[in-house]
């Protein structure tokens, strides 16, 4: 179990909402991608076995294979968000008093700012991993619950989305020659993102006055 595993719904919604500067928004962006991961799975639950939704079985066992793994790692992406961020913090708190630890200072920097980064486009990724799963389920799941799936594709959209903002700007503090990699597989994944989030809410609604 992991620290935002761990928290009530009271406890996070508190820290989320306090001064602090972390828990914040990648934090919430991983805890989305758990939600989402988890109501996917409830559509899943609600077609697999059922004799009237046999035509969806294959893709709700496909979805679940992705979602599943996603319930404990979105915690701990959480958590490791949380982290990176810190990092960040303790290395500008380095000294700086002599050349040597100007530059190991900067250095550190470099080195969490990339940490930090790296971490919400993990996140990312896996939104998007289950986001494009989301569209053939709610074409041939539980037609009681394609709505389910549409809020699924909300959360896991707002995941890719949101985590997408940190790694940008991270990334705006790097040189090129180290984030330029990541701004190109960056703006790639948004606009993927965008466009199949687009498809799930077309699905959803498609389904919802077939």
């Amino acid at each position: 179990m992991t620290e935002y595993a761990e928290m009530t719904l009271n406890q996070y919604r508190d820290a989320l909402a306090s001064n602090a500067p972390t828990p914040g928004g990648g934090t919430a962006a991983a805890v989305a991608l758990t939600q989402g991961a988890a109501l996917a799975i409830m559509v899943c639950n609600l077609t697999d076995g059922k004799e009237k939704w046999k035509g969806g079985w294959d893709d709700a066992n496909a979805c679940r294979t992705v979602a599943t793994p996603l319930l404990e790692l979105g915690h701990q992406l959480a958590s490791d968000d949380a982290r990176a961020f810190d990092d960040v913090m303790s290395a500008y708190k380095l000294p700086k008093n002599t050349d040597d630890e100007i530059a190991e200072r900067r250095l550190a920097i470099q080195n969490a700012t990339l940490d930090a980064a790296m971490v919400p486009m993990n996140t990312a990724k896996n939104a998007f991993e289950l986001l494009q799963l989301l569209p053939a389920l709610a074409r041939t799941g539980n037609a009681n619950a394609v709505t389910d799936v549409g809020v699924a594709g909300l959360l896991a959209s707002a995941s890719c989305k949101g985590a997408l903002f940190n790694v940008e700007i991270n990334i705006n503090s790097l040189p090129n020659e180290i984030g330029g990699d990541l701004r190109t597989e960056l703006d790639d994944l948004r606009n993927l993102c965008r466009d199949v989030s687009r498809d799930v809410m077309n699905a959803v609604h498609d389904r919802m006055h077939s």
